[in-house]
């Protein structure tokens, strides 16, 4: 508790006031940083809520992707960046969460250089198949593994990613022996899942649905805690058996340390606002994001509670990135 404490008071620093004027705020465009490439969920949940936030707010909101690092790249860009509100990003929890446990040396500290605004989305994890992996469910996947020790690999964003760790939560539960192939972001992932390059991946629901649904790629289950309403048959990790698999992945809105809090809430409430509305809804929610819009201190009390969460599974993982 004594840490937490530590952790929400740091994160708290951050919205600490500059001397500034923001009551024009914006005057000009905003840079939105999605940390990854084109066509990834960070990238489509980054456009679908930057369009409407910039009809709200009545200035050019310009997403700015900046893949690397998984996500650690685009998400340092901000941290460095003037406090002034011009540049936010929408990062995951594998840049704002899992990567201060993850990581040798990380390129900024999550909670002394970013600010939180607000939390934008949670989405389910799916472990899924190219349809060249001669298995048809969980259960048939972890006997060939096991038959198969080191032959099949499994891809993520990145190292330090959602899809990283929930690999390793799967490699770890089910006792089994699968290599780690990082990407730099979901579309390259997927494509090499698609073409038989790479065997199975945790990944987010929007951006493999339709890829399920052309039958270009197997679903075998949900990673989170609740079934996928897009996929009502696809059972969850813990109906199959694997009740510690739960990875829901997450992405938040965040800007530089130290900007003023007038302007965190103006961009809070633009948020939020974005996603209340019914046509942004429809084109996240029915590709299976869960849209939160909180207030930035209930997003920086998720943020802590988020950092030690996965630093136990780091652990536990025995995992380390240079």
């Amino acid at each position: 508790m004594r840490n937490l404490a530590k952790i929400l008071s740091l994160i708290a620093l951050c919205a600490t006031p500059l001397p500034a004027q923001a009551q024009d705020y914006p005057a000009r465009p905003i840079r939105l940083v999605v940390p990854f490439p084109p066509g990834g969920p960070n990238d489509i949940i980054g456009r679908v809520v930057g369009q409407k936030m910039q009809e709200l707010l009545g200035q050019l909101i310009i997403i700015d992707n900046r893949p690397g690092a998984a996500g650690a790249l685009g998400t340092d860009n901000v941290a460095k960046s003037e406090p002034d509100g011009y540049s936010i990003a929408i990062a995951s929890a594998g840049a704002l969460a899992i990567s201060t446990s993850l990581q040798e040396k990380i390129l900024y500290d999550p909670l002394k250089e970013l600010a939180a605004i607000t939390l934008v989305a949670r989405v389910p994890e799916l472990l899924v198949a190219s349809t060249t992996v001669p298995a048809a469910n969980v259960s048939e996947l972890v006997a060939l593994a096991k038959a198969k020790p080191g032959t099949i690999n499994y891809g993520s964003t990145g190292p330090g990613s959602m899809p990283h760790l929930a690999g390793e939560l799967f490699r770890i539960s089910a006792q089994i022996d699968i290599v780690h192939v990082p990407y730099r972001g979901a579309a390259p992932a997927v494509n090499d899942l698609i073409g038989h390059q790479v065997d199975i991946m945790f990944l987010d629901v929007p951006v493999l649905l339709p890829q399920i649904h052309a039958g270009a790629i197997k679903p075998l289950a949900v990673g989170g805690r609740l079934r996928v309403k897009s996929l009502p048959d696809l059972r969850t990790m813990s109906e199959i058996g694997y009740p510690q698999i739960e990875a829901d992945n997450w992405y938040g809105m965040v800007a530089p340390a130290r900007t003023p809090p007038a302007i965190i809430a103006k961009l809070n409430g633009a948020a939020v606002a974005a996603m209340k509305a019914p046509e942004v809804q429809e084109k996240l929610a029915s590709q299976g994001a869960i849209l939160i819009g909180n207030t930035p201190e209930e997003f920086a009390a998720y943020w802590a509670s988020e950092i030690q969460k996965w630093a136990k599974v780091v652990q536990a993982a025995g995992l380390k990135v240079n």
